[in-house]
């Protein structure tokens, strides 16, 4: 039932249905075996920063194993990920200065300047999300191929306490406006609602579609790896056709489930926007993907760089030129308030009480941030120099890692969608 053109786009699902499942997401999939994209440093132990949260998820499908050291690669642990090749010399005599507490006083003006300069980079205000700090104790390097994001039983008043207070509380929504099939309240089929959400603004209408296209990816990935067999001898995961109908029928959603599909076309065209939009950060000569395998490396990139291009190429992009384009004090204001409001949404999944889902979570918060900063940095991205460090726009192997892991799982979800399209057909 999910057909046809997106709202605020000029593209149409069977377009990216297309371009999806049969071009982009086998060589994705591909370049996120690679080691350099499997390692994700996280802290899992982060107190949550808005309620006493003691509900940690007891069910063994919500753990999750981190990686003894010795296994991530050296080029990824030794941190040399951080700049471009040439900077990476002088990143590391900074990071040591920095760590015996003191200002080296051996370095070169030069070198210390490009020190502040890093520094204030990473402190920038251009993030739209609540990084970890993967320096701390507490953080771990997962193997995210070790532990794939699926249904793990966490639900109830602890799951709904979370995404209630995503869209109450950061999606722009006014308290008097009830959102679809909340639970416990008189509904008028979404009646006042998409009322509400026609007459705001395109940014905020965005935002809500974001959020609502995240919520439904992961949805899809629950209802796609569902367990379906747990005995002594073996566990059986695969995709639940009737998890999917709750979630999504139209009927038993009064309406509401393809909406919530298109909004995930909404996220997959963002997200693919920033990936057209970042090519010449990647293209760089002295940028690497450095795991320490230089063989291995060098093909990791060259798959990269196809995909950007493969992105670039698709036909009907998202225009973001209509983001933020009114009266610039206006339009600045809106987009540190659309900041902030994503920040905080990064912040509540340290709320999440099952480990395997608090990783997905962050990750894919990440990701999207990553993506919102792309989108917002196109003229410093422009400016980019060919050869020498990037000053004026960065992203950390953290950001990296998220950014394609995440677009990872929303393309997954459209060919999940193809999936589940085929198996509902056959049981007709």
């Amino acid at each position: 039932q999910v057909t046809g053109y997106l709202d605020d786009c000029t593209c149409d699902v069977e377009t990216i249905d297309a371009f999806n499942n049969y071009k982009l997401f086998p060589r994705l999939n591909e370049l996120l075996e690679s080691d350099y994209f499997r390692y994700y440093k996280v802290n899992l132990q982060k107190p949550c920063p808005f309620w006493d949260d003691n509900s940690h998820c007891g069910m063994r499908d919500c753990a999750v194993q981190p990686c003894p050291s010795d296994e991530v690669p050296d080029g990824i642990r030794s941190g040399r990920y951080k700049y471009s090749e040439e900077a990476n010399n002088l990143a590391e005599e900074c990071e040591e200065a920095k760590r015996l507490g003191a200002v080296d006083d051996s370095l070169s003006t030069e070198t210390r300047q490009a020190v502040l300069q890093w520094t204030q980079h990473d402190d920038s205000s251009d993030s739209f999300c609540e990084a970890d700090d993967i320096l701390s104790p507490d953080a771990e390097y997962v193997d995210l191929l070790l532990n794939p994001e699926h249904y793990t039983g966490y639900k109830g008043p602890d799951a709904w306490k979370i995404w209630n207070s995503i869209y109450e509380e950061n999606c722009f929504k006014p308290q008097n406006v009830k959102r679809p099939l909340a639970s416990g309240r008189g509904d008028d089929g979404g009646h006042a609602f998409y009322k509400w959400l026609k007459g705001v603004c395109v940014e905020k209408r965005a935002f809500y579609r974001l959020i609502s296209g995240l919520h439904a990816s992961i949805n899809i990935h629950l209802s796609a790896r569902y367990l379906l067999q747990d005995t002594w001898s073996e566990k059986k995961w695969g995709p639940n056709v009737t998890e999917f109908q709750q979630r999504f029928d139209e009927v038993l959603t009064r309406g509401e489930g393809p909406r919530r599909l298109k909004n995930l076309y909404f996220l997959y065209l963002i997200e693919l926007r920033a990936l057209s939009k970042v090519l010449p950060f990647f293209e760089r000569p002295g940028f690497q993907l450095y795991t320490g395998n230089e063989s291995q490396d060098a093909e990791v990139k060259h798959l990269l760089l196809e995909i950007l291009h493969l992105a670039k190429s698709f036909p009907l992009h998202f225009d973001e030129n209509s983001f933020f384009a009114g009266n610039k004090k206006e339009a600045a204001k809106l987009k540190e308030e659309f900041r902030l409001h994503f920040k905080n949404i990064s912040k509540i999944m340290d709320c999440v009480g099952c480990f395997k889902c608090r990783l997905w979570g962050k990750l894919q918060t990440q990701g999207l941030g990553t993506a919102l900063k792309i989108l917002f940095s196109e003229n410093l991205i422009e400016k980019i120099p060919e050869s020498g460090p990037s000053y004026g726009f960065q992203l950390t192997r953290q950001e990296i890692v998220a950014l394609f892991n995440a677009f990872g799982r929303v393309s997954t979800s459209v060919k999940e969608l193809e999936n589940f399209r085929n198996l509902l057909q056959n049981m007709r």
